[in-house]
């Protein structure tokens, strides 16, 4: 099973990459999580970001491994605790389906793509700078993990 994140945006600071990789390297070969960066659509002082949007939100949807479920993280999803998440891991990796998650750009996810997504999962209500969000993202997949395998990371 493969866990993939379609990101918008690219050319990370330093310690995103570096906490990204602390986290997704400790997962099991059973269980990868890649990244794949999407282009950040140019914009200009007159740009119509809802265009931008669409054609950043297509293009990580397009980036989706094929019957993949895609989550989409979105301030007005579902919140979901470290406990749930690990539930419903177990529940993916029994059903065998990779799983893509898509993080939007700063206009966030266009809306026809929001609805093609089988869940819509919020980090809470902060709002969090999208190079941030990948690395929640990750330590919440590797703390998920964890706690389906009884290891100490998780001590709740």
């Amino acid at each position: 099973m493969q866990l993939l994140v379609a990101a918008v945006g690219q050319r990370m600071p330093n310690w995103v990459t570096e906490a990204w990789t602390g986290y997704t390297r400790r997962m099991p070969p059973s269980l990868e999580v890649s990244l794949r960066e999407i282009s950040l659509a140019k914009r200009s002082k007159n740009a119509d970001t809802k265009r931008l949007t669409s054609i950043e939100s297509e293009a990580m949807l397009a980036a989706m491994p094929a019957r993949a479920r895609v989550i989409a993280l979105d301030v007005r999803g579902q919140s979901w605790s470290t406990a749930k998440l690990a539930l419903r891991l177990e529940q993916w990796m029994g059903e065998g389906r990779d799983v893509g998650f898509m993080i939007g750009g700063p206009e966030g996810i266009d809306a026809k793509v929001m609805q093609k997504a089988d869940d819509r999962w919020s980090l809470g209500p902060l709002t969090l700078p999208h190079p941030l969000v990948r690395v929640v993202l990750a330590e919440q997949l590797y703390r998920a993990w964890t706690i389906t395998q009884n290891h100490p990371y998780h001590r709740a």
